[in-house]
């Protein structure tokens, strides 16, 4: 037994009520954060991919004149991930098996192509000094694209990695079992960048909710693994309900995170507005 766990197991720390406390914190933390970012939900939006997207104005989609909560390749990043894990969930519950080599290459070619073009677009932000090492010149549809590709990546790799860390009872089955199945997330994540692409008011303004939604799924996941990790307590749960408290710590320390990203973004900038470059 690890030291944590014996603290954990004291009587003194036993009768300190945690779960009330973690509902303190991240309430007051989240009351915190809505009142001090932009109103509305695509205030808020706008605030969660603040913390972790540059929104070029001219790199991102618009709903009318309204830019869009994050640049095009963030959205089909966040939104891939979402739709991936959407997928993967209903292929069947807590599976944590490894897709086969190549369904992960596949995976990985598409990170690598998103890197490229990232590349490549952060050389236009210049382009009177990187001109000579232009490779193509780069638009959102091709972002969007590539960030839809590493996205569905990121899912194929976070979820399983959650299932192993929390569930007690687990199946050895991949989400990802083929080609078959790839190509059919593959299908839906292209429809989903196309319906993007189309810039249709009506239909961005629930993506650019999911895609914030995606960037705090992502990291609650991420975090309550950490938490977990940290006090020793893998494969300890059966239920979600069981999984209440790691799941709040993990949303809380995202929320965290996007606020202190927040607060140093607009300390340095002065305006919840995208980096302008020229």
């Amino acid at each position: 037994m690890t030291y944590v766990q014996k603290l954990l197991k004291s009587p003194v720390v036993r009768q300190i009520p945690w779960q009330k406390i973690s509902y303190l914190v991240v309430g007051a933390l989240l009351v915190g954060w809505l009142l001090n970012t932009p109103e509305g939900l695509l205030g808020k939006a706008d605030a969660v991919g603040y913390a972790v997207c540059h929104r070029i104005d001219l790199r991102s989609f618009h709903l009318g004149d309204r830019q869009f909560s994050m640049c095009a390749r963030c959205t089909g990043q966040y939104l891939g991930a979402m739709l991936g894990f959407v997928f993967q969930l209903s292929r069947g519950r807590r599976r944590v098996g490894q897709p086969p080599r190549g369904v992960l290459f596949i995976l990985g070619g598409l990170a690598l192509i998103w890197a490229i073009d990232g590349f490549n677009s952060f050389l236009h932000l210049q382009p009177d000094l990187f001109s000579r090492f232009f490779i193509y010149e780069p638009n959102n549809t091709f972002r969007v694209l590539t960030g839809m590709g590493l996205g569905l990546g990121i899912s194929a790799m976070v979820l399983p990695a959650f299932h192993q860390t929390m569930w007690k009872r687990r199946s050895l089955k991949p989400a990802l079992g083929g080609y078959a199945s790839l190509g059919g997330l593959l299908a839906l994540g292209l429809i989903l960048a196309g319906l993007v692409l189309t810039e249709n008011p009506l239909i961005l303004y629930p993506l650019a909710l999911i895609s914030a939604a995606g960037v705090l799924v992502i990291l609650t996941l991420v975090y309550a693994m950490v938490w977990v990790m940290l006090f020793k307590l893998e494969n300890r749960f059966d239920s979600l309900r069981e999984m209440t408290f790691p799941l709040i710590a993990g949303f809380a320390t995202a929320l965290a995170q996007i606020a202190a990203l927040d607060y140093v973004r607009f300390l340095l900038t002065g305006t919840w507005d995208g980096f302008h470059f020229g």
